[in-house]
């Protein structure tokens, strides 16, 4: 950008907080990212797992052993570092086609507000993908 005459800029700030723009033309871009989720804490995590167990309790005498072998596969993937999505989203179908009596269960573990934690706290693109599959806020 060539230089005009009268563009002088003599700036002096005391205490100032924020942002300065100080030119001609200039474009300010602001992006705000969500609020980071407080962490999880091991009693929360407790929590979590004590409903895994509930759910567990729950399960008919008659259900196929492949039912608690998916449940164990959910908590592992909902409170791995990295949320497993796509392990999380085939459980509760399996449980919507095989075990319906239960599926409500299952996404309420799936959407549980914990999970939704754990999910944000995995960063912004998974967060944003679990809204996708699952809906809703994570947090």
């Amino acid at each position: 950008m060539p230089h005009t005459p009268g563009d002088r800029y003599d700036i002096r700030t005391h205490d100032v907080s924020g942002q300065v723009v100080v030119g001609r033309d200039n474009t300010v871009s602001r992006i705000d990212s969500p609020a980071s989720a407080a962490p999880v804490t091991e009693r929360e995590l407790a929590e979590l797992r004590a409903e895994f167990a509930r759910v567990r309790a729950a399960l008919p005498a008659d259900a196929p052993e492949r039912a608690g072998e998916l449940l164990d596969e959910l908590e592992e993937s909902a409170t791995a570092l990295e949320p497993d999505l796509s392990t999380m989203e085939y459980v509760r179908r399996w449980f919507g086609r095989h075990l319906p009596s239960l599926a409500g269960a299952v996404t309420a573990l799936v959407v549980h507000p914990i999970v939704g934690r754990l999910v944000e706290a995995a960063g912004g693109t998974l967060a944003d993908e679990f809204r996708r599959r699952f809906g809703g806020e994570s947090t």
